[in-house]
C-alpha cells in the first residue's frame, strides 16, 4: 500500500466584519488553524471602507504560505 501525502504551498483566504476587533479576531482565530497544517502568514492586505450612512465595513486579505 503506497501512501503519498500533498501538501498545500500557498493558500489566500478573506476577512470580513463590521469592526475591527471582530476582523481581528477572525483572522488569528484562521492563523491558529492554519499553524495546525504548518502554513504560516506570508503577507496581509486590509481595506476600511464608509457607506453613505457613514457605517465602516473592514475587509481583509491573508496570504498563508508553507513554513
Amino acid at each position: 500500500m503506497n501512501f503519498q501525502i500533498d501538501f498545500i504551498d500557498d493558500k489566500v483566504e478573506f476577512f470580513e466584519a463590521n469592526n475591527l476587533k471582530t476582523l481581528q479576531k477572525k483572522i488569528e482565530g484562521q492563523i491558529e488553524e492554519n499553524r495546525a497544517i504548518l502554513l504560516g502568514v506570508h503577507s496581509v492586505s486590509h481595506q476600511m471602507h464608509v457607506n453613505e450612512n457613514g457605517q465602516t465595513y473592514f475587509t481583509a486579505v491573508v496570504h498563508f504560505k508553507k513554513k
